[in-house]
């Protein structure tokens, strides 16, 4: 299997959807609920930043492939 880059938008958005499910597991089986009124709104806040995150990372990759092309490559 061939290697890729690391993704740290899907990374964060799987963690935050299992940490979500297993809240919510938890507080069914305790008996108690989570107010989606919060939860919802910080789960979305979370992603976006995920979001902004990988785009800032993806563009500096690529300015740096552009500058190591410029150079022929070294370094």
């Amino acid at each position: 299997m061939r290697r890729h880059r690391f993704d740290v938008f899907s990374f964060v958005a799987g963690g935050l959807f299992t940490v979500l499910a297993v809240l919510f597991l938890i507080a069914s089986v305790n008996g108690h609920q989570l107010n989606g009124r919060i939860v919802l709104p910080v789960a979305f806040i979370v992603l976006g930043a995920a979001g902004l995150i990988g785009a800032v990372v993806a563009v500096a990759r690529r300015r740096s492939a552009a500058q190591d092309d410029r150079r022929g490559g070294e370094g």
